[in-house]
């Protein structure tokens, strides 16, 4: 029998106890999760992890979300069956009301300025300044509005720099935003890249926004051309990921270009900086709150 709820959604929440979060994870999806979330069960901090670790909290919830009308005690089933066990964990049952996602998102971002130029502004707001290189930006579900401090450290970054005839890598592109300021500041080819189709469809909705498209390629990491280099490089994701790429990513600056690197929380901006000192001179660390940018010049 169905569940008699007024909410069109229903939320089933899982604690991970005898069975890990990506076990939990699978058996929802499986079982015919839309969608499916990980969050601290207790009030345990995670913090941008050590090269080459991938933490969760001691002990988290997952959660899968299910349309109104599905039936629990027959997802309940699937999972048991899935998980190979009689007894599930503790579930919790919540109904989630509707709501206006995109309003609530554009009720906490505005226009914002970045080094002397260049303003991000959601696309049903007015530029603040006219005759600025303005960015028109709805990132949907891929990351990066500026707002975050490591994203701010990218795009003062890109405003600081000549970028008129360049050829730039944007490494990891999420919603575009870095690849489509370089393409604004003048740019004059840009590869955008990511491993998440999700990410790359934002960046093709948001150059064509920004009118820039006939100059971004946008692509999957692994399908760069093997001989590309180009001028400049930026790269904001996280250390570890930084680390384990150092190689690919030196590879593909030519000499005497420049590299950008962050996603870097202060404590692990060494480690970063000493995987790339063999081909790069790095300069002074640009930093805002905890975060770094690390500014290279290929050998």
């Amino acid at each position: 029998m169905s569940n008699d709820t007024t909410a069109p959604w229903l939320q089933l929440t899982l604690e991970a106890i005898d069975h890990s979060s990506e076990q939990l994870e699978d058996a929802l999806l499986q079982a015919g999760a839309l969608a499916v979330t990980l969050e601290d069960a207790g009030d345990q901090p995670v913090l941008e992890p050590a090269p080459g670790e991938t933490p969760l909290w001691l002990h988290t919830c997952v959660t899968g979300l299910f349309d109104a009308q599905t039936d629990i005690e027959v997802i309940k089933g699937r999972l048991r069956r899935f998980l190979h066990t009689p007894d599930l964990p503790e579930c919790r049952l919540t109904a989630l009301e509707e709501r206006d996602w995109v309003r609530a998102w554009l009720d906490h971002f505005h226009p914002m300025r970045f080094g002397q130029r260049l303003w991000i502004c959601p696309t049903c707001q007015t530029p603040p300044d006219p005759e600025a290189i303005n960015i028109r930006l709805d990132p949907g579900l891929a990351f990066g509005t500026g707002a975050h401090p490591s994203t701010a450290l990218c795009l003062e970054w890109l405003d600081g720099v000549e970028l008129a005839g360049k050829t730039v890598l944007d490494y990891g592109c999420g919603s575009g935003i870095l690849a489509i300021a370089a393409a604004k500041l003048g740019a004059q080819r840009v590869w955008a890249v990511d491993i998440d189709p999700q990410a790359l469809m934002a960046s093709d909705d948001n150059a064509a926004e920004n009118e820039v498209e006939d100059r971004l390629e946008l692509t999957d990491p692994a399908d760069l051309p093997a001989t590309l280099t180009v001028d400049m490089l930026i790269a904001n994701i996280l250390a570890g990921v930084l680390v384990r790429l150092a190689p690919e990513l030196a590879s593909r600056v030519k000499p005497g270009g420049r590299l950008a690197l962050a996603g870097i929380l202060e404590t692990h901006a060494d480690a970063v900086q000493a995987a790339f000192c063999q081909h790069f001179r790095f300069g002074p660390r640009r930093q805002h709150e905890d975060w770094v940018l690390l500014d290279g010049i290929r050998r």
